[in-house]
């Protein structure tokens, strides 16, 4: 089950299979993902991604997967790839909140959002390297978000990290007491989301298209973006408005 909330600017998506511990089954993964999609379409300005109970999310249901031959769990985590795209191409700020520990896919789900904010009691892994099913896809993300040896470290051993390391890591961006979660999600979420709303969205999409390609490609991709959003209703607001020393009126 997920809960949609329309909050102001703020679309709150929060996975709420507490008995499961979050665990990502097929009907559990669509249902995220049309939320996204819903939300992305809307014109919100930013997306909480949440969960309730004392686990962000445990990863792919077992049971889901132990009952599909290759082809279905081929088919699973396809989906489970087109929901992490999706969180990465929407045009809003994904923020998430991680409320407790976050696991292989569930650790996915934390490294495939812009940002994330987490209660310092929360914690990290990628557990398949001390099991039977290594985390080959939830890697993907979590590479590009902490590096080669501290992925390694964490695909290999499948030790939790706590948040503190995971912000180190920069796997997250806060760790925070609890009590204080939802005011630092909101905070930040503020801060990531003011200014002109097309702007940051062309930004959100050439950064993830940019991100890991070599230098002299990713060049190539910013300059030509960054040329021809020089001339967008946002940019020439933005140049006005400090030329003439007053707040903009973002056309969007």
């Amino acid at each position: 089950m997920v809960d949609v909330a329309r909050d102001g600017s703020v679309v709150r998506i929060t996975m709420n299979r507490v008995a499961r511990r979050n665990a990502l089954s097929a009907e559990h993964l669509t249902e995220l993902l049309e939320a996204f999609r819903e939300a992305g379409a809307s014109d919100a300005a930013g997306i909480v991604l949440g969960a309730e109970g004392p686990v962000f999310s445990a990863g792919h249901d077992f049971a889901d997967v132990h009952a599909r031959d290759e082809e279905g769990v081929r088919l699973l985590l396809e989906l489970c790839t087109v929901l992490m795209k999706t969180i990465q191409s929407v045009p809003q700020v994904v923020i998430a909140r991680v409320q407790g520990l976050a696991t292989a896919a569930g650790c996915q789900l934390v490294a495939s959002c812009d940002l994330a904010v987490a209660a310092d009691t929360a914690g990290f892994s990628l557990p398949g390297g001390k099991a039977g099913w290594f985390c080959h896809t939830p890697a993907v993300p979590v590479a590009r978000s902490i590096g080669r040896k501290r992925l390694m470290e964490m695909v290999l051993t499948g030790d939790v990290i706590d948040a503190a390391t995971a912000v180190e890591w920069g796997l997250i961006n806060r760790a925070v007491p609890a009590d204080a979660l939802d005011a630092e999600v909101d905070d930040l979420l503020a801060r990531a989301t003011r200014g002109s709303r097309a702007s940051k969205a062309v930004g959100k999409r050439t950064i993830y298209a940019q991100l890991d390609r070599p230098e002299a490609d990713a060049y190539e991709i910013a300059l030509a973006v960054m040329a021809e959003t020089s001339q967008s209703p946002s940019a020439k607001e933005g140049r006005a408005s400090f030329l003439e020393k007053r707040p903009p009126v973002w056309p969007d």
